[in-house]
């Protein structure tokens, strides 16, 4: 299958180059295609003519939304619709990602792909603009998938490295830590999303839609950084804190685990959070 794929050097998109499992990968530079030109879309699906693009490209840098919120919908918008409508218009299926962001936090229990969204925030507000623009433009040919609280070897250039690799270099530098116990999540592995992805890619049984796809179980952030500094053995002085959901006067969702029903039916299964998190730290710190 010939693959076209957006955003190659963010977390997801750097795993998902590295964990290609032998398909024909096109991965076109931020200078040959940015999402936000038509043009250099309509052109690059003209000159490679994928099977299949899929999209990492994304503004979600969540506190930054709020102040760049026309920027949010243009990106996390207005781009989706116009990749979509390019592949529909050439018959090409388009896989692009969304978040668990949409959900406002008022459940207890993981939300599934038929749970109704209510963002909370200009994020997950855009993102939920951009499902339904995406699904709007090229229903037959269009997956949407929603994750959450993605970490990566590429780290996050936007947000200046991911979340698990701040909590080793504030254990290393013996600072105190503080960490919300107020929202419950599913961190997840771009390693494991990445072949996730294939795998739901290539199942003969994918429909078009909306799926969840994270690694398995839940925690607060204060119980994820708890489990970084287990791991790594590093002292350090942690403090728990509940904002009640907000950063300032934004709100963030309280709870916003996913649940994998979808993929699971097709058999796509990611592993457990922990599991995921022990390897990431072997791999990236092997002398720890």
């Amino acid at each position: 299958m010939r693959i076209l794929l957006i955003g190659r050097t963010g977390q997801l998109g750097g795993d998902l180059n590295r964990n290609n499992p032998g398909h024909d990968l096109v991965v076109p530079s931020r200078e040959e295609l940015d999402v936000l030109r038509v043009e250099q879309i309509q052109q690059q699906l003209d000159r490679h003519r994928p099977d299949l693009v899929i999209n990492c490209a994304a503004f979600h840098n969540v506190p930054r939304c709020e102040v760049e919120g026309e920027t949010a919908f243009r990106v996390n918008c207005i781009a989706m619709r116009d990749l979509a409508v390019a592949c529909a218009q050439r018959g090409v299926r388009l896989l692009t990602f969304s978040s668990d962001y949409v959900f406002g936090g008022e459940k207890r229990e993981p939300y599934a792909e038929t749970d109704t969204p209510h963002p909370v925030q200009i994020y997950g507000i855009s993102r939920l603009a951009g499902e339904h623009a995406v699904m709007a433009a090229a229903p037959r040919h269009a997956v949407v998938i929603r994750t959450c609280g993605l970490y990566g070897i590429s780290g996050a250039s936007s947000k200046g490295g991911n979340f698990v690799d701040g909590r080793v270099a504030d254990g290393r530098a013996g600072k105190t830590i503080e960490m919300g116990t107020d929202q419950t999540v599913a961190p997840t592995s771009t390693d494991d999303l990445s072949k996730a992805v294939f795998d739901l890619a290539g199942h003969p049984g994918l429909e078009p839609g909306i799926y969840h796809l994270v690694n398995e179980g839940q925690c607060t952030w204060h119980e994820f950084t708890v489990a970084i500094l287990e791991t790594m053995r590093l002292p350090a002085n942690m403090v728990a804190v509940d904002r009640g959901g907000m950063s300032g006067n934004m709100r963030r969702p309280l709870y916003s685990v996913l649940a994998n029903n979808k993929a699971r039916r097709l058999g796509v299964r990611l592993p457990a959070w922990r599991d995921a998190l022990q390897r990431y730290l072997r791999r990236k710190y092997p002398a720890a």
